[in-house]
């Protein structure tokens, strides 16, 4: 049921969420929301894989 949820989530981010890989963000100059964004999509990643 988790793993479910998260697969799903992973989808939703890929599509709503900005990918800051593809516009060569440096993660040191990144403003505190970018970060959050990409914790949270590594957050939910991780969960989806597990």
């Amino acid at each position: 049921m988790k793993k479910v949820f998260f697969k799903a989530l992973a989808k939703l981010n890929k599509v709503l969420l900005p990918s800051f890989t593809k516009q060569r963000l440096d993660v040191s100059k990144a403003k505190k929301w970018q970060l959050a964004i990409i914790g949270w999509r590594a957050y939910v990643t991780k969960n989806a894989l597990d």
